[in-house]
């Protein structure tokens, strides 16, 4: 609501004005009954006043969290309506009826979603918050989500609106705590701010380094992951074909190779490697595969149900597993098919 106003005044200015197509999106989830109605009429009678032209999608939510139950996927109501508004997006950008999408994602969202992501022992890419930029995902033609607001925060908007004497909606879901960002807004976060009343810079600043940590990282494992992931050229000689089972849903580090980097480093190869056959490593799981290569920096925190020997192997989530050979640890995906037969060690 402030952002579109924010906008719109924006464009409307005699000198310096945005000058771009102003459009405005509202995706209806299939919840709340009248409610939700209720809030599509309120956006659809602002933009009648502001000659907005309005995009109205409709999705159902509990549908999308059914389909992706049964197809194995399962998903939380809140990731599936997350899911199902860039789906919409992607969408808009698509079917050309925009270049780059606003969100109204403020300095609040983004103490909330990093202290969520510290909570569930997030790495950095997910300590790095709510990106201001970022390019649509599976998107047919060239786009971006920007997020203008981050910077502000959402009793500044409040603040805004009531200047404006503009009303606005209120989702009543969002007093619901049975939702995890929902106990975070209104039970963490007012107490860590009797602490650290600045609590909500604080946690938008650690997102920004994470952001360029990240950055760093991934510069550097694009650099050293050619050299170590197989099929790839290997500097300095070595093969860099996979002997593990499962063909391309596999992949085999040699242990010398991982000996060589620093403790971060052979961290981030690891669990860059499971990320190539499509699955997120926990912290416990890196730690795992590390032990059963007998890398791990730190030798307190070894699981003793995981053997650092040859033949050794272990199971991990995302249907992933992993072997110890002489000199290789070999990560596969675990997807048999038929007639497929196993590739033997060389």
């Amino acid at each position: 609501m402030a952002l579109l106003l924010l906008l719109h005044d924006a464009n409307a200015l005699p000198r310096n004005a945005l000058g771009v197509g102003l459009s405005a999106i509202h995706i209806h989830h299939g919840m709340r009954g009248e409610e939700a109605d209720g809030d599509l009429a309120f956006v659809e009678a602002l933009c009648a006043r502001l000659k907005v032209p309005l995009h109205v999608r409709h999705a159902s939510v509990p549908d999308r969290v059914a389909r992706v139950r049964h197809a194995g996927q399962p998903e939380t109501v809140e990731e599936a309506a997350r899911n199902l508004r860039y789906e919409h997006l992607g969408q808009l950008i698509a079917q050309g009826h925009a270049d780059s999408v606003f969100t109204a994602h403020t300095l609040d969202d983004q103490a909330e979603t990093v202290l969520m992501k510290l909570l569930r022992g997030a790495w950095t890419e997910g300590l790095s918050g709510i990106y201001p930029v970022v390019l649509v995902p599976n998107a047919t033609r060239p786009g971006k989500i920007i997020r203008p607001l981050l910077a502000v925060s959402r009793a500044d908007l409040i603040a805004y609106l009531e200047s404006r004497n503009q009303g606005w909606r209120t989702d009543s879901t969002n007093a619901d705590q049975v939702f995890t960002r929902n106990r975070v807004r209104h039970s963490i976060l007012p107490l860590l701010r009797g602490e650290n009343p600045a609590i909500d810079q604080a946690l938008a600043n650690l997102a920004e380094l994470a952001r360029e940590d990240e950055e760093r990282w991934q510069s550097e494992l694009g650099r050293i992951l050619p050299q170590l992931l197989p099929g790839r050229p290997v500097r300095g000689g070595g093969r860099g074909v996979s002997t593990a089972p499962g063909g391309s849903n596999s992949i085999a580090l040699e242990i010398d190779r991982l000996r060589a980097l620093d403790p971060a480093l052979r961290r981030r190869v690891v669990r860059a490697a499971a990320r190539q056959l499509g699955v997120r490593l926990s912290f416990d799981e890196t730690a795992r595969l590390l032990t059963l290569t007998g890398l791990l920096p730190n030798p307190n925190n070894r699981d003793s149900s995981v053997v650092a020997r040859t033949g050794s192997s272990l199971h991990l989530a995302g249907q992933l597993s992993a072997q110890r050979s002489p000199r290789e640890l070999r990560i596969f995906r675990q997807t048999p098919q038929k007639n497929q037969k196993n590739i033997e060690p060389l």
